[in-house]
């Protein structure tokens, strides 16, 4: 059996003090369920677009707003979202942000018109950048045993990872057998359960001193910045890199994000304090989720074109086809937490992780119109799997670990603006080389017949061509990511991995400008 012990006596003793909520576990599972909730929604409403397309009659340019609106709501007002939940409390805000959404959702799966569904995406948004935040907060500040603590977020970090694909089999499912707008109501019967969850479970300890006070000038600052951000890398997808609007929004971005950071060196009560962003291991762990944001992208988008155009699976078939990789990364999820992480550190596990799903790319980089699923697909995704069960929850539980009680909800904001842009960034970057290697390779390789076989075919030459281009530079993200998240985290034996629990940072670095000082490595015993 392993047993953690801290050099740092203050916060060993500290720990030994604290006494576990015995409702935790069933905390984690209604948090779980709001996670899943989030996670799932992005990926069932995108296979519902073209049942919603034909229903209320909207163009292709205008498709992309039903994805857009959230995106833009959810990405802007994250930071404003985990904030919300240290001030108000986390229970309350996640019983907000529970009801909020599934009333968003149930007003889009009754839209009568295209406006009406886009104003509902933007309210999901709004509630679901509240309820994001303040899920992986209550989890930070309920488990505070470093061994639970480790399950726990290896549960989190596994639906973080694997909601996307669960969400391919749940949307196919509901739009082949039901309706479109049964991807949208679905959120409601999941909330009812989270909240009555909620309500008995989750448990927010009494507010210790004063209520921090909201930093307005910061919240408009960076949620402007954000904005642009995710606006300027949707606008390239669509529009391009030439258009005036994309590099507007994004240099605007950039500007925003330095006043914004000006600013919380000077503020009296910032809204994210600096210190949580500049610790070395916090910082490379939100990193790593970018990278990974972005690089996973490419697997779903361009791995589900490929089944369906060119394997021709139906929907439920394409859903069912990704199960191998959600049990491959519930797999290593466990065993990167319970085992691997408390071992090595998160220096070895995540550049582990994205190593490994650098290959994982290579692999599909090898796919042609001929391959098939087992011989070709079912390797690469088992492979990926066990890379994102070992990035996602080393990440994750870094990057929340030893926070303060006040400032949890917005350190655990920042884990889903790191996705959030990751996304954002790899919609818009793959998309674009996509679409550039299609347009390319049909130049180059024109068909020589005008029969409709062989445009069919060179047809789908160029998309697989276009799909294994986004794969290298998928693999390209990953090994980026390798190098940089080994470069960044801390060595064993400093400060690479403490186990102090939520609430147990040391005072003297919150206020600090500087890289705060850290609980010295704990010792591994047998």
């Amino acid at each position: 059996m392993v047993v953690l012990m801290s050099q740092t006596s203050s916060i060993s003793g500290a720990s030994d003090t604290q006494v576990p909520d015995p409702r935790r576990w069933l905390t984690l599972a209604t948090v779980a369920l709001a996670q899943l909730m989030v996670v799932l929604d992005a990926t069932v409403v995108n296979i519902a677009l073209p049942a919603a397309q034909k229903d209320l009659d909207f163009t292709n340019g205008e498709r992309q707003w039903i994805v857009t609106a959230y995106s833009l709501a959810f990405g802007s007002l994250l930071l404003l979202g985990g904030r919300m939940s240290d001030l108000i409390g986390r229970k309350r805000a996640f019983i907000i942000g529970l009801i909020g959404f599934a009333a968003a959702s149930a007003l889009g799966g009754a839209a009568q018109s295209f406006g009406m569904l886009v104003g509902a995406r933007a309210l999901q948004g709004v509630f679901g950048a509240l309820l994001a935040p303040t899920a992986l907060s209550v989890l930070t500040t309920t488990f505070t045993i470093p061994k639970e603590r480790a399950r726990a977020f290896g549960v989190f970090g596994a639906i973080a990872g694997a909601g996307g694909a669960i969400g391919l089999l749940l949307g196919g499912f509901l739009t082949q057998d039901l309706s479109w707008r049964w991807n949208l109501y679905i959120n409601v019967v999941i909330a009812i359960i989270a909240v009555i969850g909620a309500t008995i479970f989750v448990h927010t300890p009494k507010r210790q001193g004063a209520r921090p006070k909201l930093d307005v000038p910061g919240t408009l600052l960076v949620s402007a910045a954000l904005f642009s951000l995710v606006y300027g890398f949707s606008n390239a997808e669509s529009d391009g890199w030439n258009s005036p609007l994309t590099w507007g929004f994004l240099g605007g971005a950039g500007v925003l994000l330095i006043g914004f950071v000006i600013w919380q060196r000077a503020a009296s009560h910032p809204l994210l304090p600096l210190h949580i962003v500049v610790n070395r291991n916090r910082g490379a762990s939100y990193a790593s989720v970018t990278i990974a944001g972005a690089g996973m992208f490419g697997i779903f988008l361009f791995l589900t074109y490929y089944i369906e155009e060119i394997l021709r699976f139906d929907p439920i078939k394409t859903g069912v086809s990704f199960l191998p990789m959600i049990g491959m990364l519930v797999l290593a999820a466990q065993l990167s937490t319970n085992v691997f992480l408390p071992r090595f550190g998160p220096k070895i596990m995540v550049p582990f992780g994205m190593t490994l799903a650098t290959v994982g790319m290579f692999l599909l980089t090898r796919l042609s119109v001929d391959s098939t699923y087992a011989g070709n697909i079912l390797p690469a995704l088992l492979v990926l799997g066990f890379a994102m069960g070992s990035i996602m929850p080393a990440s994750i539980q870094t990057a929340t670990l030893g926070v303060d009680r006040e400032h949890a909800g917005v350190a655990s904001a920042m884990v889903n603006t790191s996705q959030q842009v990751g996304g954002s960034i790899g919609t818009a970057l793959l998309n674009t080389i996509a679409a550039t290697a299609l347009t390319s390779y049909l130049t180059a390789h024109a068909p020589t017949s005008h029969t409709a076989a062989a445009i069919a075919q060179a047809t789908a030459n160029a998309a697989v061509h276009s799909y294994t281009t986004a794969y290298w530079f998928g693999a390209a993200f990953f090994a980026f990511g390798a190098i940089l998240s080994a470069l960044l985290f801390r060595r064993r034996g400093h400060g690479g991995s403490h186990v102090a629990a939520p609430g147990q940072e040391t005072h003297h670095a919150q206020h600090s400008a500087a890289e705060p000082a850290e609980p010295a490595e704990p010792v591994i015993a047998h």
